[in-house]
């Protein structure tokens, strides 16, 4: 009866972590594309369930680490494994509430530090102590509230005051749109097929060397270069007005951008969720604590639909705040904020530093707004995310250690 009760909460606590995931993270990766009128609510809906679902189902991770970032050590839970599945429940149920809470806010907050948080809090309280968490890891996530914002706001700015010089603000647009779109669109093609194959999506085991993964990522480049020069003046000329037709080429380059991010988040991000509830599975099935674990597809499918259903349901908050409140958005800002994120991911993951694909993105459109001037900006909810960004970790702790302690309290 009580391994039935636990296996409930467990896959309830998973789902409910999926949701908030869908509601905040997934949310402000959408939040640009609607902002701009790039896409339209239901539209962002529609794509993040096909790319979130898919990402997390064909390509999401079937082993999972048991603890995320590894923070804390397994094997000190190995005398009394019981301890880790409640601490892990505990995880899963306090960063959903914390997401839920920032999310009827309209905070974009990071969903890893969430959960980071919260296996941190109960892995200092727990039996093992303070002494079985790694806090060099602790120390460089602590960094990526730092790299990740400046890195993507600094990419996002360049690129967006280049589209402006270059283009927005000539006289006749169009004209400079068709000579340098092609070598824009060869740019977003270089950098998402380089994040395929070098980044390498865990399941599908691509992590090619980096000579190599050049090499197949400019053929993708040029080929696309290549149709576009060819059909964008068909595509001038079926448009009516200069304006019309430059913001068409950056909504659909936004577009492509934000399919990208929701397959990448789905399969890298899931793990979020269903790690957590992973790890629990294996503890009950085994009895004993493992670093890695496989995960069940039907898990990596409740991940992914838990993740759509929760963007549906809670997402229009922070889609709001990250595609309207922090800084007006249209389709050539909002794609120099996507550029901007996925350049970052793809750049720090490779040299090793540490980011948060949510503090990458909110610091890109602040760069997009900042080449537009300081005024562009609304300081006010700028600093009310960031205020939110460094307390994440510390509200996630404190709720998963009373979580943690009813826990055992009750079960045990």
């Amino acid at each position: 009866m009580l391994e039935m009760t636990i296996l409930g909460l467990a896959i309830a606590a998973g789902l409910y972590m999926a949701m908030n995931i869908g509601g905040n993270d997934v949310a402000n990766a959408m939040g640009t594309s609607v902002g701009s009128g790039a896409l339209t609510f239901k539209q962002a809906i529609l794509v993040a369930a096909i790319f979130e679902f898919a990402g997390a189902v064909l390509v999401g991770s079937h082993v999972t680490n048991t603890i995320r970032k590894g923070i804390i050590t397994p094997e000190a839970f190995a005398s009394q494994p019981e301890l880790l599945m409640y601490g892990m429940l505990a995880a899963l149920l306090a960063g959903g509430i914390w997401l839920q809470i920032a999310t009827a806010f309209g905070l974009p907050v990071s969903t890893t530090h969430s959960i980071i948080g919260a296996i941190l809090g109960f892995g200092i309280i727990s039996s093992t102590g303070g002494g079985n968490v790694q806090w060099g890891k602790v120390a460089s996530i602590v960094m990526s509230w730092v790299i990740s914002p400046v890195m993507g706001g600094l990419i996002a700015f360049f690129m967006f005051t280049l589209i402006r010089k270059a283009i927005l603000l000539k006289k006749n647009p169009a004209g400079p749109t068709k000579r340098l779109a092609p070598f824009l669109i060869a740019l977003v093609i270089f950098i998402l097929v380089l994040s395929f194959i070098y980044k390498g999506l865990k399941n599908l085991h691509l992590d090619l060397p980096l000579g190599q993964a050049v090499t197949y990522a400019l053929a993708a480049a040029v080929v696309a270069a290549l149709l576009a020069h060819f059909t964008l003046p068909s595509l001038e000329r079926r448009m009516n007005g200069e304006l019309k037709f430059v913001e068409r080429i950056f909504r659909d380059l936004q577009i492509l951008t934000a399919c990208y991010v929701a397959f990448a988040h789905g399969a890298n991000d899931v793990a979020n969720s269903i790690g957590p509830l992973a790890a629990i599975l294996n503890i009950m099935k085994s009895g004993s604590v493992a670093m890695k674990v496989q995960v069940p597809t039907w898990v990596l499918a409740m991940g992914g639909g838990g993740i759509v259903l929760g963007l549906a349901i809670w997402g229009r908050n922070v889609i709001e705040t990250v595609g309207k409140k922090i800084t007006e958005m249209t389709p050539s800002r909002g794609f120099s904020a996507e550029f901007g994120a996925a350049t970052t991911v793809l750049v720090c993951s490779k040299l090793g530093l540490p980011i948060s694909t949510t503090h990458t993105l909110v610091g890109s459109v602040i760069g997009v707004g900042f080449a537009r001037g300081i005024a562009a900006l609304n300081l006010h909810v700028i600093r009310n995310i960031i205020y939110s960004w460094i307390i994440t970790m510390p509200v996630t702790g404190v709720i998963a250690i009373i979580l943690y302690k009813l826990l055992v309290a009750v079960l045990v």
